[in-house]
């Protein structure tokens, strides 16, 4: 029952608050709906981690060959995990924002939340693709609703860019149903037809489904989108997007992909890796170049999933639960990237760094916090950001399938040195040197942001010095996933 708990808590509670007119009952069924799912995933990692309670069946579409599948394995748990520390941890170090409406947009925070929730426990290709498609509505209304000026056109464009992509990934499902000898949408019977669909028709099929999953992370050339909404957007939602949000791409290509079309992800898989690493290298050469908070952030988000996705590609057991570990850890960074940006612009009344400097001497522990945070986005050892990028790093090199692996690795480690420049920098010109006038006013964080904070602090130190708690909950599902996948005894067949 713990995957259904996961959906039913969050969307419950968010169709509740809509008909809540007092903001701060909103904020505190919201905040207890967060927690208690919170607790429930700490539940299913400890007490209650047991076959009967991590998987759920139940009819649905029975004519058409849907069920209600639902199943809470290795990667599912991390990313459950992270979506359940993520909404708490928002609302808390969001507590003070005002909103008009504040019913409706705790509400759809929420109903986000069910939706990614069910995308990470659907082993139902037809109810993956209903979660898929429940997400992206409450985060339209969440990013058109509130947030800045040119938030309509930037929202906009996510929209289009990520409608099309789920259109073209219905598609997909609709046509692999249709060869499934069993007619059902079960993960199991999309998986068995890797070993049926010839190489030709894996070839269009996979474009169906990586275009979807491409515009979710997003990759080069498909990550034009991003950069506007990520600051545009409200802080909350933005953090909901970078955090989780674009993990589903990165958890589509592994859960959906590999396994189904292996033949494609083999034959493309060059392409696919070019097309990452392209967008490792131009995001971080954008990020060096930004003067806003919320661009570096959004460039450094694009340059961070182009490495997990460059490493799905290179299909090793290693790479594979890098990859998984750290969907988590980039996720806990980049938060607390975006709470720091958040606490800068209230504080200071700005983005610029080029308005900011100096901003330690009057908010020491947003410094410190700040400082760690950084330290963990280039991967700084004992961090928990170094034992993952080593593992992807390790897994492009060691692809026995990629044929320009020495030099995919090689332009990926020169990200993790573009990554220091421009986030030390960043840290030097913001809270070092002398203040001045934006920043001579400024206070530091209040106990609700020290309290999120430290706890993100906490487990990036935890992760860093003992990986093994995270590593031991994907390394069955990594190989797994790569015996689904191995595609020599498919090309010699076909």
């Amino acid at each position: 029952m713990i995957p259904v708990l996961f959906i039913v808590i969050p969307m419950i509670t968010g169709l509740a608050v809509f008909f809540f007119k007092n903001e701060r009952s909103v904020k505190l069924l919201a905040l207890f709906s967060s927690l208690a799912t919170l607790v429930v995933a700490l539940l299913g990692l400890t007490l209650l981690n047991d076959n009967n309670n991590v998987q759920y069946s139940a009819n649905w579409l029975g004519f058409l060959g849907s069920r209600i599948s639902l199943k809470v394995d290795g990667m599912g748990q991390v990313l459950c995990l992270l979506t359940s520390i993520s909404y708490p941890a928002i609302f808390i170090a969001t507590w003070k924002n005002q909103y008009q409406k504040a019913g409706n947009f705790f509400g759809l925070m929420l109903l986000s939340q069910a939706g990614l929730m069910g995308v990470f426990v659907a082993m139902d290709a037809l109810l993956f693709y209903f979660f898929w498609e429940m997400v992206l509505i409450p985060v339209y209304f969440l990013s058109s609703q509130w947030g800045g000026e040119k938030r309509i056109r930037a929202t906009m464009k996510f929209f289009i860019y990520t409608f099309l992509g789920s259109v073209l990934m219905l598609v997909g499902i609709i046509y692999l149903y249709s060869q499934t000898p069993d007619h059902s949408f079960s993960i199991e019977s999309f998986y068995n037809l890797n070993k049926i669909l010839p190489g030709k028709t894996q070839n269009w099929v996979f474009w169906l489904f990586f275009a979807a999953f491409a515009v979710k992370m997003p990759i080069f050339p498909f990550h034009t989108w991003q950069p506007d909404l990520y600051e545009q957007a409200n802080t909350p939602t933005t953090m909901v997007l970078s955090g989780v949000m674009v993990k589903m791409g990165v958890f589509a290509c592994i859960r959906w992909l590999l396994p189904v079309v292996s033949i494609a992800s083999f034959q493309w898989g060059d392409v696919v890796t070019s097309l990452a690493v392209i967008g490792i290298l131009y995001a971080s050469l954008l990020a060096i170049q930004q003067d806003d908070l919320k661009r570096l952030v959004a460039y450094s988000s694009i340059a961070h999933i182009g490495l997990m996705c460059a490493t799905i590609f290179s299909e090793t057991t290693v790479g594979l639960q890098g990859v998984m570990i750290q969907m988590f850890n980039h996720g806990i960074n980049v938060l607390g990237l975006w709470i720091v940006v958040e606490m800068i612009e209230k504080t200071c009344g700005t983005r610029k760094i080029s308005e900011l400097g100096g901003l330690a001497q009057k908010a020491p522990s947003l410094a410190i916090f700040a400082m760690i945070i950084g330290l963990a986005s280039v991967a700084l050892p004992l961090t928990n950001a170094f034992i993952g990028e080593f593992m992807m790093l390790n897994g492009i090199f060691s692809s026995s399938i990629t044929h320009y692996n020495i030099v995919f690795t090689v332009l990926a480690a020169v990200s993790i040195i573009l990554a220091a420049i421009y986030i030390l920098t960043m840290i030097r010109k913001v809270f070092f040197g002398s203040s001045n006038t934006v920043t001579s006013n400024a206070q530091d964080i209040q106990w609700s942001q020290k309290l999120v904070l430290s706890v993100i602090v906490i487990l990036i130190l935890w992760l860093g010095i003992y990986p093994d708690s995270m590593l031991n909950l994907t390394h069955g599902l990594s190989e797994s996933i790569i015996k689904k996948s191995d595609v020599l005894p498919l090309l010699m067949k076909h």
